[in-house]
């Protein structure tokens, strides 16, 4: 059997990579989408169902608390794909936070100010479920069960809310650059210490904890089977104290397990690194961060320099 015997074997459904209704919608330019629960295919709920389940034992045994709260407190349905109005009806009522989805890959700014606006980005499609820890880009089990149940705590969600005021921030000093060679310049270098930081907290921060030491909160972490235990396992993982001026100049690579993870105190600490960052933006110490990953695109740059304050 063939690799493209195999594919077609399996129903598309909102497959990851091979959801038509994706693809038009991109073709068509929309961001925003509704989510077309009609379209998930038994393959697809049999994924979720597979990662849900594989899952619990390491949350339990490595996630924060205030995950494993905010995995109670969505209700989520272990054997289907949820609907996002469902998961919206648990988590507004508590940080008025709301899953919000997107056709793909959304520039920087508009992320940031959709986080602002208490709104997450959130992918529809989900992985085969013959490939569960093959992800090529974020699915809904990434976003659903791995970030949105960190967003029904009120400090976390108030922290993203204020890493999109610093985003603003960036807009505004980005803006006010007249010299379009020097606005690039700078803009590159405050985008990627923005996403340094954010990686190295929101998507793969490790947190003291008075029962085991150290737990998981970042949701790139929350939501790898593997990656979750050899984070906090692996004798091969640099774990350091989290420090605004390393996060800012390390860069990351994405295909790979992280080999060197930061830990916060408490989710006011990550709140006040937030605070610290923006200061040291408007200081102009985010305007030379070490050169390497994330390269910054065209499309995160045009997003910074067109945001509209209006």
């Amino acid at each position: 059997m063939t690799i493209r015997d195999e594919v077609d074997q399996i129903k598309p459904g909102l497959t990851t990579t091979m959801a038509p209704f994706i693809e038009d919608a991109i073709a068509k330019g929309e961001l925003y989408i509704h989510q077309p629960y009609e379209l998930y295919s038994d393959e697809n709920h049999e994924a979720w169902r597979k990662l849900y389940a594989r899952m619990i034992p390491r949350w339990e045994q490595y996630a924060n608390e205030k995950f494993l709260q905010g995995i109670s407190n969505l209700c989520l349905d272990p054997n289907a794909v949820p609907r996002l109005e469902d998961v919206n009806k648990f988590l507004e009522p508590l940080t008025a936070f709301s899953a919000k989805a997107v056709s793909g890959y959304v520039p920087a700014f508009i992320f940031f100010d959709c986080l602002r606006n208490r709104a997450f980005p959130t992918t529809i499609t989900i992985r085969r479920s013959d490939k569960l820890d093959y992800l090529p880009e974020p699915d809904i089990f990434h976003d659903i069960a791995g970030h949105v149940p960190m967003h029904t705590d009120r400090a976390f969600a108030d922290t993203l809310v204020r890493f999109g005021e610093v985003a603003h921030t960036a807009a505004e000093i980005a803006q006010g650059i007249k010299d379009k060679e020097e606005q690039t310049r700078r803009l590159s270098s405050i985008i990627k210490a923005m996403a340094r930081f954010f990686w190295f907290t929101i998507e793969f921060g490790l947190m003291k904890d008075s029962k085991r030491g150290l737990a998981a909160y970042g949701s790139g972490l929350l939501s790898s089977y593997g990656e979750l235990a050899y984070s906090l396992d692996s004798p091969d993982v640099q774990r350091y104290p989290i420090q605004l001026e390393w996060v800012i100049n390390q860069y990351f690579e994405i295909d790979h397990y992280q080999p060197l993870l930061f830990v916060a105190d408490s989710f006011d600490h990550v709140f006040s690194l937030v605070d610290e960052l923006e200061q040291w933006m408007k200081d102009g110490k985010l305007n030379n961060v070490s050169p390497g990953e994330p390269e910054i695109g065209e499309a995160d740059l045009r997003s910074f320099l067109e945001a509209d304050f209006g």
